[in-house]
């Protein structure tokens, strides 16, 4: 099974990131991921003595977007046009 290509990097992403490569591609601090993680809310795990590292997989289910406006008007909209009374 071949990874995914990132547009950004265009090359395969990666399945793990250090916490340095995650926080400069989803634009926190470091400290935010080690909160994370202290809280359990982010999952890691330890390569060797010091190498903690990432799933993108669990970064993305962390990091997923807030709808803005127009998504809830069309999450509206389809609502609106699904009822059968």
């Amino acid at each position: 099974m071949s990874l995914p290509i990132s547009p950004t990097w265009g090359q395969p992403v990666p399945e793990w990131l250090s916490l340095q490569q995650a926080a400069a591609v989803y634009g926190v601090s470091v400290d935010t991921l080690r909160r994370r993680i202290a809280s359990g809310k982010l999952r890691a795990s330890r390569f060797g003595v010091r190498l903690i590292r990432v799933r993108v997989e669990d970064l993305d289910r962390l990091f997923r977007p807030i709808p803005t406006g127009d998504d809830l008007t069309d999450r509206r909209a389809r609502a609106r046009n699904q009822r059968t009374w």
